[in-house]
């Protein structure tokens, strides 16, 4: 997953990971937010926020970012900035 990804932001504690942003983008049109994940026990310190800040600043505000959600991660995302697309589709994968 990390190979193939053409954009990846992190977070660390010291030498501790704490959290990532995995993404694939052009850098011209979108970027495709396909991780955000926080360590639990760092979750609600504004680390996720400060990955898509991050993720934002390498990309430019010409490009659109996007990205599909857990189920229960759908209350989070309109309060980091994101609105709710009526627009998309998806071909689940098969595994």
């Amino acid at each position: 997953m990390l190979d193939n990804a053409n954009l990846v932001v992190t977070a660390w504690d010291g030498e501790t990971l704490v959290g990532i942003a995995r993404t694939l983008t052009d850098f011209a049109y979108c970027c495709y937010l396909s991780d955000l994940v926080v360590a639990a026990e760092y979750q609600r310190e504004g680390i996720g926020r400060g990955l898509i800040d991050k993720v934002r600043a390498e990309i430019h505000d010409g490009v659109s970012l996007i990205l599909l959600s857990a189920p229960e991660a759908m209350a989070y995302y309109p309060k980091v900035g994101f609105e709710s697309a009526e627009n998309g589709w998806i071909i689940k994968r098969k595994r």
